[in-house]
Protein backbone atom coordinates (compact mmCIF):
# COMPACT_ATOMS: atom_id res chain seq x y z
CA UNK A 1 0.00 0.00 0.00
CA UNK A 2 1.22 3.50 -0.84
CA UNK A 3 2.48 5.31 2.23
CA UNK A 4 1.09 8.54 0.75
CA UNK A 5 -2.34 7.22 1.73
CA UNK A 6 -1.32 7.26 5.39
CA UNK A 7 -2.82 10.15 7.34
CA UNK A 8 -1.32 11.37 10.64
CA UNK A 9 -4.20 12.35 12.91
CA UNK A 10 -4.42 13.47 16.52
CA UNK A 11 -6.51 11.24 18.76
CA UNK A 12 -7.62 11.56 22.40
CA UNK A 13 -4.82 10.67 24.76
CA UNK A 14 -6.11 11.35 28.23
CA UNK A 15 -5.18 14.10 30.71
CA UNK A 16 -1.91 15.83 29.77
CA UNK A 17 -1.19 13.18 27.12
CA UNK A 18 -1.08 13.89 23.38
CA UNK A 19 -1.44 11.02 20.93
CA UNK A 20 -1.20 10.61 17.17
CA UNK A 21 -2.02 7.70 14.88
CA UNK A 22 -0.83 6.90 11.38
CA UNK A 23 -4.09 5.82 9.80
CA UNK A 24 -4.17 3.66 6.67
CA UNK A 25 -7.34 3.13 4.61
CA UNK A 26 -10.04 0.95 6.20
CA UNK A 27 -9.03 2.16 9.66
CA UNK A 28 -5.77 0.23 10.00
CA UNK A 29 -3.36 1.87 12.46
CA UNK A 30 0.12 1.69 10.95
CA UNK A 31 1.85 3.54 13.78
CA UNK A 32 1.38 5.63 16.89
CA UNK A 33 3.19 8.35 18.82
CA UNK A 34 2.53 9.65 22.32
CA UNK A 35 3.77 12.69 24.19
CA UNK A 36 3.33 12.74 27.93
CA UNK A 37 4.73 14.73 30.85
CA UNK A 38 7.42 12.98 32.83
CA UNK A 39 6.73 12.87 36.54
CA UNK A 40 9.77 14.71 37.92
CA UNK A 41 8.76 13.70 41.42
CA UNK A 42 11.09 16.36 42.72
CA UNK A 43 12.83 16.32 46.04
CA UNK A 44 16.02 18.21 46.73
CA UNK A 45 17.91 15.16 47.90
CA UNK A 46 17.20 13.10 44.78
CA UNK A 47 20.63 13.81 43.32
CA UNK A 48 22.30 13.53 40.94
CA UNK A 49 19.22 14.18 38.83
CA UNK A 50 18.84 11.71 35.97
CA UNK A 51 17.88 13.15 32.56
CA UNK A 52 14.35 11.83 33.01
CA UNK A 53 13.97 14.01 36.10
CA UNK A 54 15.08 17.31 34.59
CA UNK A 55 12.40 20.02 34.55
CA UNK A 56 10.81 20.70 31.19
CA UNK A 57 11.31 17.20 29.77
CA UNK A 58 8.54 15.25 28.06
CA UNK A 59 8.34 11.55 27.34
CA UNK A 60 8.10 10.31 23.76
CA UNK A 61 6.63 7.00 22.70
CA UNK A 62 6.76 5.98 19.04
CA UNK A 63 5.83 2.73 17.30
CA UNK A 64 5.36 1.72 13.68
CA UNK A 65 4.00 -1.68 12.68
CA UNK A 66 6.77 -3.88 11.23
CA UNK A 67 5.17 -4.09 7.78
CA UNK A 68 5.08 -0.29 7.51
CA UNK A 69 8.60 0.54 8.59
CA UNK A 70 11.18 2.29 6.40
CA UNK A 71 8.44 4.26 4.63
CA UNK A 72 8.82 7.58 6.44
CA UNK A 73 5.91 7.01 8.84
CA UNK A 74 8.09 7.28 11.93
CA UNK A 75 9.51 10.55 10.60
CA UNK A 76 6.03 11.95 10.03
CA UNK A 77 4.89 10.92 13.51
CA UNK A 78 7.97 12.54 15.04
CA UNK A 79 7.27 15.73 13.06
CA UNK A 80 3.74 15.82 14.52
CA UNK A 81 5.19 15.46 18.02
CA UNK A 82 7.79 18.18 17.48
CA UNK A 83 5.13 20.57 16.21
CA UNK A 84 3.27 20.15 19.50
CA UNK A 85 6.11 19.64 21.99
CA UNK A 86 7.07 22.41 24.37
CA UNK A 87 9.80 22.48 26.98
CA UNK A 88 13.49 21.72 26.99
CA UNK A 89 13.75 18.18 25.65
CA UNK A 90 12.16 14.89 24.62
CA UNK A 91 13.15 11.66 26.31
CA UNK A 92 12.56 8.15 25.06
CA UNK A 93 13.57 4.62 26.06
CA UNK A 94 14.55 2.22 23.27
CA UNK A 95 15.75 -1.36 23.25
CA UNK A 96 19.48 -1.57 22.67
CA UNK A 97 20.32 -2.46 19.09
CA UNK A 98 16.74 -2.05 17.88
CA UNK A 99 15.69 -0.13 14.74
CA UNK A 100 14.44 2.63 17.04
CA UNK A 101 17.90 3.18 18.44
CA UNK A 102 19.17 3.83 14.92
CA UNK A 103 16.14 6.09 14.32
CA UNK A 104 16.98 8.18 17.39
CA UNK A 105 20.58 8.62 16.34
CA UNK A 106 19.56 9.61 12.83
CA UNK A 107 17.35 12.40 14.17
CA UNK A 108 19.87 13.84 16.59
CA UNK A 109 18.86 12.21 19.86
CA UNK A 110 21.74 11.88 22.33
CA UNK A 111 22.37 8.70 24.34
CA UNK A 112 22.23 9.71 28.01
CA UNK A 113 22.13 6.45 29.94
CA UNK A 114 20.99 2.86 30.27
CA UNK A 115 18.20 1.38 32.36
CA UNK A 116 17.25 -1.98 33.75
CA UNK A 117 13.51 -2.59 33.88
CA UNK A 118 12.34 -4.81 36.73
CA UNK A 119 9.08 -6.49 37.62
CA UNK A 120 7.69 -7.75 40.93
CA UNK A 121 4.74 -10.14 40.85
CA UNK A 122 2.70 -10.60 44.02
CA UNK A 123 2.52 -14.36 43.48
CA UNK A 124 6.27 -14.40 44.24
CA UNK A 125 5.96 -12.30 47.42
CA UNK A 126 6.02 -14.10 50.77
CA UNK A 127 3.57 -12.03 52.78
CA UNK A 128 4.90 -13.06 56.21
CA UNK A 129 8.45 -12.18 55.18
CA UNK A 130 7.25 -8.86 53.78
CA UNK A 131 5.43 -8.15 57.04
CA UNK A 132 8.61 -8.80 59.00
CA UNK A 133 10.49 -6.27 56.87
CA UNK A 134 7.80 -3.66 57.45
CA UNK A 135 7.60 -4.36 61.21
CA UNK A 136 11.36 -4.18 61.74
CA UNK A 137 12.10 -1.35 64.18
CA UNK A 138 13.93 1.70 62.89
CA UNK A 139 14.45 3.83 66.03
CA UNK A 140 13.91 7.52 65.40
CA UNK A 141 11.92 6.93 62.22
CA UNK A 142 8.24 6.45 61.48
CA UNK A 143 6.34 5.47 58.36
CA UNK A 144 3.85 7.93 56.87
CA UNK A 145 1.47 7.00 54.07
CA UNK A 146 -0.38 9.18 51.57
CA UNK A 147 -2.83 8.27 48.83
CA UNK A 148 -4.64 10.27 46.17
CA UNK A 149 -4.26 11.52 42.61
CA UNK A 150 -1.14 13.36 41.55
CA UNK A 151 -1.51 17.09 41.08
CA UNK A 152 0.49 19.30 38.72
CA UNK A 153 3.15 19.72 41.42
CA UNK A 154 5.01 16.46 41.95
CA UNK A 155 6.74 17.27 45.22
CA UNK A 156 6.80 14.66 47.95
CA UNK A 157 6.50 17.21 50.73
CA UNK A 158 3.59 18.94 48.95
CA UNK A 159 1.73 15.65 48.62
CA UNK A 160 2.21 14.88 52.31
CA UNK A 161 0.63 18.23 53.23
CA UNK A 162 -2.50 17.46 51.22
CA UNK A 163 -5.24 15.21 52.63
CA UNK A 164 -5.17 11.54 51.72
CA UNK A 165 -8.08 10.27 49.67
CA UNK A 166 -8.78 7.36 47.31
CA UNK A 167 -6.73 7.66 44.15
CA UNK A 168 -4.26 5.99 41.83
CA UNK A 169 -1.11 7.12 43.66
CA UNK A 170 0.39 5.77 46.88
CA UNK A 171 3.32 7.34 48.70
CA UNK A 172 5.23 5.84 51.63
CA UNK A 173 7.68 8.02 53.55
CA UNK A 174 10.14 7.49 56.40
CA UNK A 175 10.20 10.58 58.63
CA UNK A 176 12.69 11.53 61.33
CA UNK A 177 11.58 14.41 63.58
CA UNK A 178 9.58 15.87 60.71
CA UNK A 179 12.42 15.50 58.18
CA UNK A 180 11.85 13.55 54.98
CA UNK A 181 14.37 10.69 55.19
CA UNK A 182 13.22 8.29 52.47
CA UNK A 183 10.28 7.60 50.20
CA UNK A 184 8.86 5.21 47.62
CA UNK A 185 5.83 5.80 45.42
CA UNK A 186 3.58 3.77 43.11
CA UNK A 187 1.06 4.90 40.50
CA UNK A 188 -1.59 2.39 39.47
CA UNK A 189 -2.00 1.92 35.72
CA UNK A 190 -5.39 2.55 34.13
CA UNK A 191 -7.71 -0.47 33.89
CA UNK A 192 -7.68 -3.15 32.73
CA UNK A 193 -3.92 -3.44 33.35
CA UNK A 194 -3.35 -5.02 36.79
CA UNK A 195 -0.03 -3.21 37.17
CA UNK A 196 1.50 -0.27 39.04
CA UNK A 197 4.57 1.81 38.24
CA UNK A 198 7.01 2.45 41.06
CA UNK A 199 9.25 5.48 41.65
CA UNK A 200 12.06 5.24 44.18
CA UNK A 201 12.99 4.30 46.80
CA UNK A 202 15.14 7.36 47.37
CA UNK A 203 17.00 8.05 50.61
CA UNK A 204 18.35 11.36 51.81
CA UNK A 205 22.18 11.34 52.05
CA UNK A 206 22.13 12.01 55.78
CA UNK A 207 19.98 8.95 56.42
CA UNK A 208 21.66 6.34 54.27
CA UNK A 209 23.12 3.10 55.60
CA UNK A 210 20.04 2.26 57.70
CA UNK A 211 18.15 0.15 55.14
CA UNK A 212 15.43 2.78 54.93
CA UNK A 213 15.09 2.12 51.19
CA UNK A 214 14.21 -1.51 51.89
CA UNK A 215 11.81 -0.42 54.62
CA UNK A 216 9.76 2.12 52.68
CA UNK A 217 9.73 -0.08 49.57
CA UNK A 218 8.47 -3.10 51.51
CA UNK A 219 5.81 -0.96 53.18
CA UNK A 220 4.74 0.40 49.80
CA UNK A 221 4.40 -3.11 48.34
CA UNK A 222 2.26 -4.15 51.30
CA UNK A 223 0.06 -1.06 51.26
CA UNK A 224 -0.44 -1.15 47.49
CA UNK A 225 -1.82 -4.67 47.76
CA UNK A 226 -4.23 -3.58 50.47
CA UNK A 227 -5.48 -0.47 48.65
CA UNK A 228 -5.59 -1.94 45.14
CA UNK A 229 -6.08 -5.73 45.42
CA UNK A 230 -6.54 -6.06 41.64
CA UNK A 231 -2.90 -5.04 41.09
CA UNK A 232 -0.75 -8.16 40.81
CA UNK A 233 2.56 -6.74 39.58
CA UNK A 234 4.77 -3.69 39.99
CA UNK A 235 7.10 -2.42 37.29
CA UNK A 236 10.01 -0.06 37.78
CA UNK A 237 13.30 0.92 36.20
CA UNK A 238 16.74 1.70 37.52
CA UNK A 239 19.82 3.34 36.06
CA UNK A 240 22.31 0.56 35.43
CA UNK A 241 25.05 2.45 37.29
CA UNK A 242 22.92 2.73 40.47
CA UNK A 243 24.32 -0.38 42.15
CA UNK A 244 22.72 0.20 45.57
CA UNK A 245 19.22 0.54 44.15
CA UNK A 246 19.67 -2.51 41.93
CA UNK A 247 20.63 -4.52 45.03
CA UNK A 248 17.54 -3.27 46.87
CA UNK A 249 15.33 -4.35 43.99
CA UNK A 250 16.87 -7.82 43.92
CA UNK A 251 16.59 -8.23 47.70
CA UNK A 252 12.85 -7.47 47.53
CA UNK A 253 12.21 -9.97 44.75
CA UNK A 254 12.14 -7.79 41.63
CA UNK A 255 13.58 -9.50 38.57
CA UNK A 256 14.93 -7.91 35.40
CA UNK A 257 12.75 -8.15 32.29
CA UNK A 258 14.59 -5.94 29.79
CA UNK A 259 17.28 -3.32 29.34
CA UNK A 260 16.92 -0.10 27.41
CA UNK A 261 18.92 2.94 26.36
CA UNK A 262 17.68 6.42 27.17
CA UNK A 263 17.88 9.06 24.42
CA UNK A 264 17.28 12.79 24.71
CA UNK A 265 16.51 15.36 22.02
CA UNK A 266 17.07 19.00 22.97
CA UNK A 267 14.21 21.32 21.97
CA UNK A 268 15.72 24.61 23.12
Amino acid sequence: MNEALIEIIAVPGGPSVSRWQAMAPRGFVAGMATLRPIIPFGVDFLLPAAPALKPGAAGLGLHVEPGWRRRGIGSRLLAAVLARAVGRSLLTDVTAGSPWEAFCRRYGFRHTGSRRHDLLTYCDVHEAWLGELVDTAHPGYRLVHWSGDLSDVFQVETLLRSPSRPGNALLTVAEADGDLAAYAMAVVCAPPRPRARQYGPAVSPGHRGRRLGHWVNAALIQRLREAHPHVNEIQTHTAEDDHDLLVTREDLGYHPVRRTHLYELALS
